[in-house]
């Protein structure tokens, strides 16, 4: 099971919608996935398999944590695009 956290800025509205759809595609694709919506100050210190935000909140990552910047919190074209193939990574080890 990977454990997927999305980052927004308040954790509420644009995080829930990634985890929305990181689910779907996740369960389309036949992957299991645990996931959580969270905000900015809360993704410090938290323990993941996979994060996935926006390139604005690059500078709250470690370098030894997983990281995934996508183009979109809703656009589930472009999510897909840039969030399935580390998924089917994580997946396959």
């Amino acid at each position: 099971m990977i454990k997927v956290v999305t980052v927004c800025g308040n954790g509420i509205g644009s995080s829930l919608m990634l985890k929305m759809k990181i689910e779907d595609i996740a369960k389309e694709h036949g992957i299991e996935i645990v996931a959580e919506s969270i905000d900015s100050n809360g993704a410090l210190g938290k323990e993941a398999d996979l994060f996935v935000t926006v390139k604005e909140f690059a500078d709250i990552f470690t370098g030894d944590q997983k990281v995934v910047f996508t183009r979109s919190y809703m656009n589930k074209k472009k999510i897909t695009e840039d969030v399935l193939p580390t998924l089917q990574e994580l997946a396959n080890q």
